[in-house]
């Protein structure tokens, strides 16, 4: 069993709800869009400027803290995972970018984004592939698993993808 972190226990309660809500975005309609839209936020200001080695070890770091956020979230809200927790989707949506960026410099930035944006959304909504499977994991393992599993799909079929796409 893959347990919660123990360091997000001892965090006052607002704290860690807005975290893992991202302030006020979780509470508006359709939160997981949202929150993905925040992650793209985040793919831009830190993440497009890293190595792709960087990019992952970032997104590793960012995983382990939304595994603990959100672990704790659901405990102090009561709810498994709940939808207003948006955390797990901010953090997976920087995900479905890695190995794009010889893309987004070339005219193809917006449509890139787009794709890899509703493809992540679609694979988060409908969870395909077993992915559904992957909430049942206990705490803040399972609210981040399966979202960070949806980007890795994502990723992998814009990066199949973009093959048929010439770079000028």
């Amino acid at each position: 069993m893959i347990r919660n972190p123990r360091w997000p226990k001892y965090w006052p309660t607002h704290i860690v709800v807005r975290l893992a809500t991202l302030g006020s975005l979780g509470k508006l309609k359709a939160p997981g869009t949202w929150g993905s839209l925040a992650g793209l936020l985040l793919y831009v200001l830190v993440f497009h400027h890293l190595t792709l080695f960087g990019s992952v070890l970032l997104a590793l770091a960012c995983c382990y803290v939304a595994i603990g956020i959100c672990g704790e979230a659901e405990k102090r809200l009561n709810k498994v995972d709940p939808g207003e927790v948006i955390f797990d989707e901010f953090v997976a949506m920087p995900v479905c970018l890695f190995g794009l960026k010889p893309y987004l410099g070339h005219g193809y930035s917006f449509l890139v984004i787009l794709a890899a944006f509703l493809l992540f959304r679609i694979f988060d909504i409908f969870k395909p592939l077993g992915i559904k499977r992957l909430q049942r994991y206990y705490g803040g393992f399972g609210v981040v698993i399966d979202d960070v599993a949806a980007a890795l799909l994502t990723c992998l079929l814009m990066n199949v993808g973009m093959q048929f796409i010439p770079i000028a």
